[in-house]
């Protein structure tokens, strides 16, 4: 009995397009590194949201940290999150 090579010709060609996507994606991103001052920044903000917009600059400031504990039962395993993001939008006339 022949193999039915359309059925297989087609899935072969389905993965082989989406490991293809994934690997020119990979290519195309750029190694970061880690800034420790950024870091210490992030360590050191209130949680909850703020907002300032300082009287003597044309920009506006916000912080937004959440960080909490999830559990599965009483003393079961967790899993902390631990969000946190600084912003600043300026507006100048050209």
């Amino acid at each position: 009995m022949p193999l039915p090579l359309a059925p297989v010709a087609a899935m072969a060609v389905k993965y082989g397009s989406v490991a293809l996507a994934g690997y020119l994606l990979a290519r195309r991103v750029q190694r970061g590194h880690v800034d420790q001052r950024a870091e210490d920044a992030l360590d050191r903000l209130a949680e909850g949201l703020t907002a300032v917009r300082p009287a003597d600059r044309d920009q506006a400031n916000g912080t937004l940290r959440f960080r909490r504990v999830f559990r599965v039962g009483v003393d079961g395993p967790g899993i902390e999150i631990d969000a946190a993001a600084l912003g600043r939008i300026r507006l100048r006339r050209a």
